[in-house]
């Protein structure tokens, strides 16, 4: 089983698995963009909202507005999973199946790790929308039924797990 480690490394090339913070990075750091992103290794895949594997679970999430049965909250967030959803409307059309990155979540839950979760969001100067880390948290329940759309989708509730927070 992986432990939860914090890997000092100025950037993240090597692809190990990290469950924890990454370097020197905490909550309420940005990123302009998700090359920068994947480049510090907070969060490595360019495009994918979820880095892990089936095997090891989830290292870390984007909540980026694409699903719309995400919601952020205070202490926890319901992280839709992944798949079904049309890229050029962003409505959900299809069912989601229980692969991938879906599973990554669903081990994550059964390990207890902690999750990096990271959200686009408004930047402070007004300028283009950025990536903020809001912290570790970690997957307490997975729920799979209909979505807003009315198709099955998976959704994944995380609550906060500690190790500081975004402002």
């Amino acid at each position: 089983m992986p432990k939860l480690v914090a890997n000092n490394s100025a950037s993240r090339l090597d692809k190990r698995p990290v469950f924890g913070h990454v370097g020197t990075y905490r909550p309420g750091d940005t990123f302009r963009n998700r090359l920068e992103l994947a480049f510090s290794g907070v969060h490595r895949p360019p495009r994918a909202g979820v880095c892990g594997t089936q095997k090891l679970g989830a290292e870390s999430i984007v909540l980026a507005g694409q699903y719309e049965d995400d919601e952020f909250g205070e202490e926890e967030i319901c992280y839709s999973g992944n798949g079904g959803r049309d890229p050029k409307t962003g409505h959900q059309t299809t069912d989601q199946v229980a692969t991938g990155t879906n599973l990554a979540l669903l081990k994550s839950q059964e390990t207890g790790l902690p999750v990096r979760v990271l959200r686009k969001v408004p930047a402070e100067d007004g300028g283009p929308e950025v990536y903020r880390y809001e912290g570790l948290y970690q997957v307490v329940g997975a729920n799979y039924g209909p979505g807003k759309s009315g198709f099955q989708v998976f959704v994944f509730r995380l609550r906060f797990w500690g190790g500081g927070k975004a402002g």
